[in-house]
């Protein structure tokens, strides 16, 4: 109840300017994702009602104990963060009254899905296909047994 209540007071004075979220396993002693929360008094006007959310959780390379954030994922996040406009699986502006309406929440992972979408395809048009490729199927079979009957194959 504490956390929720400092969330809706920074919220509800307009200083929180975004949220970062950053890979798993960057800390020692914790593999759990980090967070930078940006706070700002005085934000720009095309700012002021908005709060910025970064899921930069994709944003790493493997290390050795830990992961790392590469420069150039540095700057990728920083441009895009000071840019201020949504990015389709990175970046998702929302305003003061949504983070209201989702009780103060403002993790990015909850507004940016960084997941790879799904592609459905009808089944009439998969099952056209498998017939097309047993066609295939028969016809390369029926070519290579004509070469193995020349071989003196049967």
């Amino acid at each position: 109840m504490i956390l929720l209540s400092i969330r809706k007071w920074f919220v509800d004075h307009d200083f929180v300017e975004g949220v970062i979220l950053l890979p798993d396993n960057l800390f020692y002693n914790t593999t759990a994702a980090g967070i930078i929360i940006l706070l700002n008094r005085h934000k720009l006007p095309q700012r002021q009602g908005k709060i910025v959310l970064v899921n930069a959780s994709q944003e790493f390379k493997k290390g050795r104990p830990k992961n790392y954030i590469p420069d150039e994922s540095i700057r990728k996040i920083a441009q895009t963060f000071i840019k201020g406009q949504d990015i389709e699986r990175f970046v998702k502006v929302i305003t003061n009254e949504e983070a209201a309406k989702n009780d103060y929440n403002m993790s990015p992972s909850r507004y940016v899905d960084t997941s790879e979408k799904e592609d459905y395809r009808p089944i009439a048009k998969v099952l056209e296909e498998l017939r097309e490729l047993e066609g295939e199927a028969k016809k390369i079979d029926a070519d290579l047994a004509k070469v193995f009957a020349q071989m003196g194959f049967k």
